[in-house]
């Protein structure tokens, strides 16, 4: 936990907060300046490796579980109360892709978003991208669009994420997973102060075709994220 904090305090500037109360488990919210934008936790189990974590708001946590159960997917933790903040639960896919849901209360989660410094876009990657579509539009209702033939989410229309198939090309033991896209002004930079800082560049800055400029890290304990220039989310 001390390690990450100082490394992602490198990257983006973040600054920490562990919640003191025992029971709170050594949660860590970061901030970026006084807006919450992304939280650290111990790990919960023998053997978890080390990964960033997709959050998505639900107005019933219970309901959203349920559904995701019937579709196909599994429950791996919860629903369950997090003191007066809200109650959420850790869900996985049909595919094994884990995400976790959030039911606010006195806590909405992060405060900004597509800033530097913030979250600006998800993406699944996935070897059934059909069933992916079909899983999760059923359980959250998102709609699936196609940009250049890369599916993406969004809800009413408005995209925030994307599809990315796991096919041929990538190793067996890839499995399926969110990844969450940090934006930030200057991609080259980040990237550079992320390998500087004991991080590993998995994809060097990029340019996609007819998209953003983005590069992919893996922090020093295993933790893979995105990051993309800023204004250029999907």
């Amino acid at each position: 936990m001390d390690a990450a904090k100082v490394y992602y305090r490198h990257v983006f500037g973040w600054r920490a907060e562990t919640d003191p109360r025992e029971e709170a488990g050594g949660y860590t919210t970061l901030y970026l300046g006084d807006d919450p934008v992304a939280a650290l936790t111990p790990l919960y189990a023998p053997g978890q490796p080390t990964a960033w974590t997709v959050s998505f708001a639900t107005r019933d946590a219970d309901a959203t579980a349920a559904a995701a159960a019937a579709a196909g997917g599994r429950r791996l933790m919860g629903p369950m109360d997090v003191f007066d903040v809200g109650r959420f639960a850790v869900l996985a896919d049909p595919e094994g892709a884990v995400f976790s849901v959030w039911q606010a209360r006195s806590f909405a989660g992060a405060a900004v978003f597509n800033a530097p410094g913030s979250l600006g876009w998800v993406e699944l990657a996935t070897r059934d991208a059909e069933a992916a579509k079909a899983f999760y539009t059923t359980v959250f209702g998102w709609t699936v669009g196609t940009h250049e033939d890369y599916p993406q989410w969004g809800i009413d229309g408005a995209d925030f994420g994307g599809l990315s198939a796991l096919d041929e090309f990538y190793p067996e033991d890839i499995r399926a997973h969110w990844l969450p896209y940090f934006a930030v002004a200057d991609v080259e930079e980040t990237a550079a102060r992320a390998a500087e800082s004991g991080g590993m560049l998995l994809v060097p800055p990029t340019e996609v075709p007819h998209g953003p400029k983005v590069a992919v890290i893996r922090d020093p304990q295993g933790g893979s994220f995105g990051i993309h220039r800023v204004g250029t989310e999907g």
